[in-house]
């Protein structure tokens, strides 16, 4: 199959995972009340090949939901197999690869949607009092979750009142009855700035909700782009082809014509529900729910055999970090660059659960820079805690670029062995955090700042190009030919 293909095809996504033997078709009967997010969250946990659930015993008959559609897998050289196909790439793609894709894109032409009069999201069509989402297999994710969610690996879509921008980015959404969701449009993301736009009008959003959409754009939808730029010209330039789009029914926005289920009508102007608690992407199970806007849904459009694709959030992995820490790390590596900042590589740890940002610092050129940890700490900050992406990340970490910063064993080991306690941590209470932030106190809630810092774990002598002690390890403490050699014969060996 053209990788492509499975980028832009929700189902022709699957068939590859099939071809792959990194899909289980489950067709036992099981309900869509905590046992499917129970068996998809051991799936996460064990990095198993990802659950299609084909017997659900809630919902319209033939309804069908994913788990774990970006999930890790365990097999070594692949583990990163299932991330990589939402981007047309290979399954043996490394956390480089995939960045260096992304950011490609930002450098390509753009590349325009085709525009399409009809598509498999329309072979259902339902409209005003048709509407019942409660036909679907709406799953409770969480035993403590407020309610059961139907927008968990989906994405919002909201166009200015001027046409000119149009704004597709992640969002959940729970069901509160047959034709009302509720869920967060925080006003410093896009949905919430598109929102304040028309309600300086007076008006409702204009509003639709993606689900099953093509693989890739749910990653372009997870990236932090800058306002004001549309995600489907970016989906053309990441794979050098165009997104196939429809118009909704109701409000004229452009979807995915190979989505699986669109729900499309407005967000209120006033009206709210109790959203939550809801087990969150930080590891977290929350006591308490929050008063969000009402998502009024006026048609919905479907597939046949509609497939829901969910994530379970909670302890990392989960597409909370895979793909929205990965499209974080290809922003924040571009924005570093194009500073002129000596990084060679950012990368979201996907254990931290978004809560860092580990930034490989090329020493050669850092020692150019003839400067201090205190003064490149503050220069590091600027850069990145003002920017989009890094206000999503309130810990960023420093390590020279003989870490592999991929690899969180090494990561541990910087952080353990070269940041002093008192020298090299850093803390910036006067920068806008993000409100999701577990750790942040009532008070930086209150003041809508604090709780950001950088730990440094470079050592003063690499700032002058010099080196404290050499790496004790297989990749630095022998010569090549001895490398080349154990690695040749061992097998022999016995191993």
């Amino acid at each position: 199959m053209n990788l492509l293909e499975a980028a832009l095809d929700f189902r022709k996504f699957l068939e590859e995972l099939a071809l792959r033997k990194d899909l289980v078709e489950i067709h036992q009967e099981v309900s869509a009340h905590l046992e499917v997010a129970a068996i998809t969250r051991r799936v996460y946990e064990e990095k198993l090949p990802a659950p299609l659930f084909c017997n659900i015993h809630e919902g319209m008959a033939g309804a069908k939901i994913l788990g774990a559609p970006a999930g890790m897998v365990a097999t070594p050289g692949k583990e990163y197999s299932r991330l990589a196909l939402h981007f047309g790439l290979p399954s043996d793609s490394t956390p480089k690869d995939i960045v260096n894709k992304i950011r490609a894109a930002v450098k390509a032409d753009p590349v325009e949607p085709e525009y399409c009069t009809t598509g498999p999201v329309k072979e259902n069509i339902w409209l005003g009092d048709e509407v019942d989402l409660e036909q679907f297999p709406v799953p409770l994710l969480h035993e403590k979750d407020g309610g059961r969610y139907f927008g968990t690996y989906g994405f919002h879509v909201v166009q200015s009142p001027d046409g000119k921008w149009n704004s597709w980015g992640i969002g959940r959404l729970m069901l509160v009855d047959r034709n009302r969701l509720t869920g967060p449009a925080i006003s410093t993301q896009h949905i919430g700035i598109v929102r304040e736009m028309w309600r300086q009008q007076g008006k409702p959003t204009p509003w639709a909700m993606v689900l099953g959409a093509p693989p890739a754009a749910v990653a372009v939808a997870g990236m932090p782009l800058p306002a004001g730029v549309s995600e489907p010209d970016y989906i053309g330039a990441l794979l050098g082809k165009s997104i196939p789009l429809i118009k909704t029914e109701t409000n004229n926005l452009w979807v995915p014509a190979h989505a699986e289920i669109i729900l499309e009508g407005e967000i209120s102007l006033t009206e709210k529900a109790l959203e939550g608690p809801m087990g969150e992407y930080h590891g977290y199970q929350h006591h308490q729910g929050n008063e969000q806007p009402i998502f009024h849904v006026k048609a919905v459009t479907f597939r046949n055999n509609p497939i829901l694709p969910i994530c379970v959030a909670g302890t990392p992995p989960e597409e909370n970090h895979t793909i929205w820490g990965t499209m974080i790390s290809a922003q924040l590596l571009e924005i570093t660059q194009k500073a002129g900042l000596p990084v060679d590589f950012v990368w979201c740890s996907y254990e931290a659960a978004t809560c860092w940002a580990v930034i490989s610092i090329d020493t050669a050129k850092l020692a150019l820079m003839e400067t201090n940890a205190t003064d490149f700490v503050e220069l590091i900050a600027n850069v990145v805690f003002n920017s989009h992406p890094g206000y999503l990340i309130p810990k960023l970490i420093l390590v020279s670029n003989d870490i592999d910063i991929t690899n969180i064993n090494e990561v541990v080991w910087a952080l353990a062995t070269r940041s002093h306690p008192k020298n090299d941590h850093f803390i910036f209470p006067n920068v806008r955090e993000f409100p999701m932030v577990p750790y942040l106190s009532a008070e930086d809630k209150k003041k809508g700042c604090g709780g950001k810092a950088v730990i440094n774990c470079l050592f003063p002598e690499q700032f002058k190009g010099q080196i404290r002690a050499e790496t004790a390890s297989f990749k630095y403490s022998y010569p090549q030919h001895i490398k080349d050699k154990v690695v040749e014969h061992w097998e022999s060996y016995g191993y």
